[in-house]
């Protein structure tokens, strides 16, 4: 970061506003020794420990750590010589695409492909903050699928956790949410991030809608078997039969439940012959003909 760059917007409202960006980050910055202790800790916990890095020089460290994939900002994207250096390194690559068109995404995938790069996933993101719903365009998600043919997910960055939802919804194969212990502790991404408990809420909300999206057989579920008998309708007799008369539409009428004769084959059993006498009221059943 150049001595003199300014801050963004959303960082001046929650900062000092004559400061500039890079003393900052340099007040945010975590040093080797941070990053070994939260690996270890993430180790403990059973959780992937992923860092963004910014140049070549904590590209190398987070390789020599150990780290099996490396999550892109979207400030990079347009950075092709330090895509191709990653690319290069031969991890995974999690690219988030904000503030940048298609022709933008193109030349950073070329890029990464081309320096040897071959699992990639891009995050659909806009890089506002906090972002307006309006603004998300989540559909972009299956542009960028259709185009690269990669894994695609959604960086949010808006308030609460419904476009979170939405975007799993839509078949995001992966969320990126910031996370905080305090909203309203100072600094510049504190506003747009979740505290534990909602967070905990949004990751049970995305579980459940990715596993409410099934496989997109239309199929009857297990779970709806009883109910099917329950309110389907039967083929029912509306008078007493004798056996050897055949059955006419006006003697039968659609009831429940829907143990017996479908009313969808009406049509394959009417003309046939009764091979027992059946009172009225009783739910037809195939042994009840001959046949």
């Amino acid at each position: 970061v150049s001595a003199d760059a300014a801050k963004a917007a959303y960082q001046k409202r929650t900062g000092d506003r004559q400061e500039s960006q890079r003393d900052m980050l340099k007040k945010l910055e975590l040093d080797e020794i941070s990053h070994m202790k939260i690996r270890q800790r993430c180790r403990d916990r059973g959780i992937e420990f992923l860092s963004s890095p910014f140049d070549g020089e904590a590209a190398d460290f987070l390789y020599e750590i150990g780290i099996k994939a490396f999550k892109v900002a979207s400030g990079e994207i347009t950075n092709l010589p330090f895509l191709g250096y990653l690319g290069a390194m031969g991890r995974p690559l999690i690219l988030s695409t904000g503030m940048a068109d298609l022709a933008e995404v193109t030349a950073a995938v070329k890029t990464l492909r081309g320096a040897g790069a071959d699992d990639i996933a891009l995050l659909h993101c806009v890089s506002a903050y906090p972002a307006e719903p309006a603004d998300c365009n989540l559909a972009a998600m299956k542009t960028l699928e259709d185009t690269f043919n990669v894994p695609v997910g959604w960086s949010d960055h808006t308030l609460g956790w419904e476009i979170t939802v939405a975007a799993a919804a839509l078949g995001a194969h992966v969320i990126e949410k910031h996370l905080t212990f305090d909203a309203d502790a100072p600094g510049p991404d504190h506003r747009f991030s979740l505290e534990p408990i909602p967070f905990a809420a949004m990751v049970a909300a995305v579980r459940a809608v990715e596993s409410a999206l099934g496989d997109g057989l239309k199929v009857p579920r297990d779970c709806e078997t009883d109910v099917a008998v329950a309110v389907r309708k039967s083929l029912v007799a509306v008078r007493n039969i004798r056996a050897g008369e055949t059955l006419a539409r006006e003697d039968i009428v659609a009831r429940r439940p829907g143990c017996g004769l479908s009313p969808a084959s009406l049509d394959e059993w009417l003309g046939r012959k009764f091979n027992r006498d059946v009172g009225e009221g009783t739910l037809l059943k195939p042994d009840m003909f001959t046949p």
